[in-house]
């Protein structure tokens, strides 16, 4: 019989930002996995609100907080092929969250396309939990920008730097149409 080492999980995203949704996946994802690596792609074609280091960084705040069921937790930015960077630190199991249903053709579609490219590292689906289906980074940046509550979908932490990154947006925006104005 062929003995296993412990069992190394990635889970990947852009986590812009982390959300309690988020959380929830990792929380539960550490009852699966010895090791979990949490692969925050930096992904600049999605036009993320944070750079790859202050997400790596928030992510890591997080984890600060969460119990992690005996599992070792890891926090790295890649912006290589997930299969790649799964290779690179050992995984044989990506994990992915589904919210819906309509989550599920975009995410199963993935994992074929991941599979093709190295079949010895499965894929594994964690459903979000009822509270949390519903939540997803960019309503949190839409609600957060229009100046709504989003205590209920992300950390306090979180939070006050969304809070901070709006409000230099505004600042940024104001000096903008200030130059604009003055200059016509």
């Amino acid at each position: 019989m062929k003995q296993r080492g412990p069992l190394v999980g990635v889970y990947p995203g852009t986590f812009d930002p982390i959300t309690l949704g988020h959380m929830d996946i990792i929380s539960r994802a550490t009852k699966v996995v010895d090791r979990l690596v949490i692969a925050v792609a930096t992904n600049a074609g999605k036009g993320p609100l944070f750079s790859a280091d202050e997400r790596v960084e928030m992510v890591r705040e997080e984890m600060d907080e969460l119990e992690t069921n005996g599992a070792d937790v890891e926090v790295h930015a890649f912006d290589s092929l997930l299969m790649h960077f799964a290779v690179d630190v050992g995984a044989s199991v990506i994990l992915r969250g589904l919210r819906a249903v309509s989550d599920f053709e975009y995410e199963f579609q993935m994992a074929c396309m991941n599979t093709r490219m190295n079949p010895e590292i499965e894929t594994v689906f964690l459903t979000a939990s009822e509270r949390q289906q519903f939540i997803s980074s960019r309503f949190v940046k839409e609600i957060g920008s229009l100046g709504g509550d989003i205590s209920t979908f992300v950390s306090p932490r979180v939070a006050e730097h969304l809070a901070r990154r709006f409000a230099r947006e505004g600042e940024d925006t104001a000096k903008l149409a200030g130059r604009t104005a003055a200059e016509h």
